[in-house]
Order: structure tokens, then sequence, then C-alpha cells
């Protein structure tokens, strides 16, 4: 057995069907009961978000580890791990990973000082350190979340009011009321935070599947956030609707108040807790479904259709400095022999990148939009500006990796290593340092294309390859570029759109995540010195002939 390590906190359970769906696999609501109590909900439940990996069914065993990651001044991070166990075949499988907030209460008018976690592993040093970035991205969510709702005001919503198969969310709204009695609280009298948390998802899951029609799956939850408690003889509300889908996904909000006596006669609750809970469904395949587009109609309507848009900008960004990953280096040897196969591998991966079908605008600011696009646990984004530049120009100044630092901050040095053609140069790159790390470096290989005869558009491709006579330096960290380039498609003959794409790798995460998630706008402010690069280039050179 796999010894505990110091400072863990562990709950094995078996599966029942008392603690079963209807699909026969293990409830969300009865796992986050058990991850609450795991987590020793003794001390305030502030912010919760957890994410859903896989399913449980009835008959295997799961194990819950809790651990405190860091302590701050009064507050302290609880990391939950949740494991599940085949019982005949010994093999296990991560399903769910969670991250709560305590903070401490005094006793009496004496301030709390917690002291500091004892480190005793790497993976201590490194949680230690990522609990920092996650408590930056709780206490900025707010304010980011509202910069975000500002900024959506100022562009029209992809919404079409002639497109057929948009549904309202009228049909969705579920109310259901639940009276705390003693087993739903804790030795203070106040309602256990598992137990609001579970009747929560059952409401989320109602709401959902009058949307899908089917039985909706858990797939994370947005940050529950307690804003204040509620004891034995309360009378809970629970209001759940859908807020918005997108594609294969839907998310549900849901809003709880608390009566006493006094305040139900009155019809005066108190806003306990919120919640907003993202689902999928599957179909009898098990292929995931494809959710109908909402189309909001009412102000409150368009309010929580933006708001949805908003989180789940944040929701991505957050999700890429949550947690640690290592990465699998995908880079191949340079083989110059192979020159043509590697280089055309190179164009092509791009131009199929930029084919996926499933992107989603991000965010749209002047000239500019960001888009995402989410495969399994690897995201790529999608910048697409306008300029008024011929496109053949923009081709030659792009491609020219060498000009980058002049317009991109995020590059120190660009420089040709290896001359291997006309279309293909192998360049060493030096980035700027990000989150307290070594700054980067990275050598890539740039494969450039005209357009063929029927075809307007022009590539430029970039790929880490391994080159012997560039080893990593101690200086740098040696990072990753899998997929990534410019397409540069003529609009006329004096303007183009130039679209830049990049299959995130672990390594350049920071580079995007905050940008993705709302607190940063570097992305829109390189697309903007992009764009002034070109433009002013083309009206020097125009300038220059007179």
């Amino acid at each position: 057995m796999e010894p505990r390590a110091p400072g863990e906190v562990r709950m094995s359970q078996a599966v029942q069907p008392a603690h079963a769906n209807a699909r026969g696999e293990l409830s969300a609501g009865q796992l986050l009961k058990w991850i609450d109590i795991t987590a020793c909900l003794a001390v305030w439940l502030f912010f919760f978000f957890c994410f859903v990996l896989f399913f449980t069914r009835v008959g295997q065993v799961i194990t819950i580890k809790a651990k405190v990651t860091r302590a701050f001044s009064t507050s302290m991070e609880i990391s939950v791990k949740v494991t599940v166990q085949d019982v005949f075949t010994g093999i296990e499988k991560l399903v769910s990973v969670a991250f709560s907030t305590f903070v401490a209460k005094p006793v009496g008018k004496e301030k709390i000082h917690l002291k500091p976690v004892t480190l005793l592993t790497e993976q201590d040093h490194v949680e230690h350190n990522l609990a920092t970035e996650r408590r930056k991205v709780r206490l900025q969510h707010e304010d980011t979340f509202n910069n975000l709702m500002k900024e959506s005001s100022k562009f029209d919503d992809p919404i079409s009011d002639e497109e057929e198969g948009m549904v309202s969310t009228k049909g969705t709204v579920v109310q259901s009321i639940e009276l705390v009695l003693p087993p739903h609280a804790n030795h203070h009298g106040n309602t256990f935070g598992g137990q609001i948390m579970a009747w929560m998802e059952t409401v989320a899951t109602i709401s959902a599947s009058r949307l899908c029609q089917a039985h909706p799956l858990l797939k994370s939850v947005d940050m529950f956030k307690f804003r204040g408690p509620s004891t034995v003889g309360d009378r809970l509300v629970f209001n759940a609707i859908v807020n918005n889908t997108f594609q294969t996904c839907v998310e549900v909000g849901v809003r709880v108040e608390a009566f006493n006596c006094l305040e139900w006669a009155e019809g005066q609750g108190r806003h306990i807790n919120s919640a907003f809970l993202i689902y999928n469904a599957v179909d009898d395949k098990g292929e995931f479904i494809t959710f109908q587009r909402i189309k909001p109609i009412s102000k409150d309507d368009f309010r929580r259709y933006r708001g949805a848009m908003a989180r789940k900008r944040i929701r991505l960004g957050r999700k890429y400095v949550i947690s640690h990953k290592e990465e699998i280096p995908l880079c191949i040897h340079w083989d110059k022999s192979k020159q043509a196969s590697l280089s055309n591998g190179n164009v092509e991966a791009l131009k199929t990148l930029a084919a996926k079908k499933g992107w989603e605008v991000t965010s749209a600011v002047g000239k500019t939009k960001l888009y995402t696009l989410e495969e399994q646990d690897v995201l790529s984004v999608w910048v697409e500006k306008h300029v008024k530049s011929p496109a053949h120009l923009a081709y030659q100044l792009l491609s020219d990796f060498t000009k980058r630092p002049l317009w991109d901050p995020h590059y120190m040095s660009c420089e040709v290593i290896d001359w291997v053609s006309e279309d293909d140069q192998i360049y060493y790159i030096t980035c700027l340092i990000v989150n307290g790390d070594k700054p980067k470096d990275f050598v890539v290989l740039v494969s450039r294309r005209k357009p063929l005869k029927d075809d307007n558009t022009y590539a430029v491709a970039m790929k880490s390859v391994i080159l012997p006579s560039v080893p990593p330096s101690p200086q740098y960290e040696r990072s990753e570029i899998i997929c990534a380039g410019f397409l540069i498609h003529a609009i006329d003959s004096s303007s183009c759109t130039v679209s830049y794409f990049n299959r995130v790798s672990a390594s350049i995460h920071p580079y995007f995540a905050g940008n993705i998630g709302g607190w940063s706008k570097s992305i829109e402010e390189t697309a903007a010195s992009c764009i002034q690069y070109i433009e002013n280039t083309i009206d020097d050179r125009f300038t220059s002939t007179f």
C-alpha cells in the first residue's frame, strides 16, 4: 500500500447502489459530500472548484486524498485528488481534482497567523508555488469577470436572429426547497458545505437534462462561493437555469437562498451560495451530444449568456495555471536528408490545425479576434488580425523571424542558425521570463510557402526541432513549439487577414493562460504591435519611393 504523505488525509469508500445516479455511476453530489468531509469542513469553506475526469461505477472503490498545499496569513489551500480502483484488476485511475480555500476563524479577539506548511518533496514545492498562482486567480476573479463583461458589451455577440435550431432557456428553470435537519449540520450547527453542494448539483443536473433530454454528466464545477452560513431549521431555496451552451458543454447557474422562520414569513432570504456547473451529455453510442445554441431574449437572459462566456474564458485560462503537468517532448531530430518531408509536414500541420472544427470566439477587440480550441487537454489559440497591407508584403515581413523582436515583446532574440533553403530556416529564439522561471529558449524550423494556383493564402509554419549543435543551456529552459505559424489571406490588393495559430505546449502555457483567462492583454497588445509594424513598414516603403 502506498504510504500516506505527512499532513495528508485519506478516505476510502466502496460505491454502493445508494450512491449512484440513473446511469449506475457514482453521483457527483455524493462525491462532493465525500470531498467536503475529507477536506474537513470544521473551518469555513470559502471557494471551491473541481474538475471531474472520469466516472465511477457501482462496485468500485474510490480513495480521496486531501492535503494542505500552502498556508497564507489567515487562509489555506487544500488540494483534493480522487482515485478509483477496480476491485477485480486493481487498476487505479484519477477521477477528480479539486481545490478548496479555508479561512481560519479566530476565537475571541486574538488574530490568527497560520504556520507555513513543511515542504518535504519536490512535488510539495511545485504545488506550494502553484498555490500562489491559484490564489492570484481567485483574488482577481471578480475584477476580471467585471472587465470581461464590460468588454463584451462593446461588440456584438455572434448571434444570428435568423439562425435555426436556437432554443430559449425558459424550460430549464428548476426550483427546489430543502429543510436543514440535524444530520445535515456539523457540530457548530452550520449546514455541511458538502450537503449544500450536493443539493445544488441535483437541481443543476435536472436543469441540464431538460435541455439535452438525456442524462447529463458533470464535467466541472466553477468555483462554489460560500457567502454566509445556514443553520439547522433553515429552509434553503435552490434556483437553477441553463445560462449558455458551448458545443458539447452546457453551463448551469445555481443560486441558493436561506430563510429562517421570520425571513420566510417576510419573503426576505439570505443569498448564501452561488455556483456554475458544467455538463456534457452522451448519446446511446457514448458519443458526446452537441447542444443547441441558446437564444437569449430578455435582458436577464443576455446578462447570463454573456456571463457564461466570460466565465468560460476565465475557466479556460485558470485550467492551465492550477495544476502542474510534465511535458513529454514531441519535437523531432532535424535530418537534412529528410528536409522535404519535414518541411511539408510542418506546413501541413499548420493548415490542419487551422481547418479543425470547434474554434470558439474568446474575445473581439478592434481589428483583432481571439479564438480558442480545446481537444482533450490540448489547448490551441488562433489570433485573427485585419491588416491594411498587401498579402505578399505582410508575408515577407512575418516570414523573416529575425525582425520579430521588433514587434513581439515576448521575443528577446531570434537568429538564423541554419539557412536550409530559401523557404526553410532553423532559428534559435530566446524569450522573456514568465512567472519567475528562467527565460525560455527554442530551436525551431520555420517553413514558408507562397500560394499555389487557385489559392490566395500564404503560410509561415514553425515547429521545434532537435539540433545537436545547439544543446540546452543551463541559463535557459529549453521549451517546445508543437505547431504554430501564420496564414495570410488576401482580401484585396491593399489589405489582408493575418491569422496566427499556436497549439500550446505545457512549457508556453504561462504566455497564454492570463490572456485567455482575461487578466492579461498581452496577446491583444502583441497583435496590435504586429499590425502597426506591418502597416508602418508598408507606409515607409511607399513614402521612400516618392
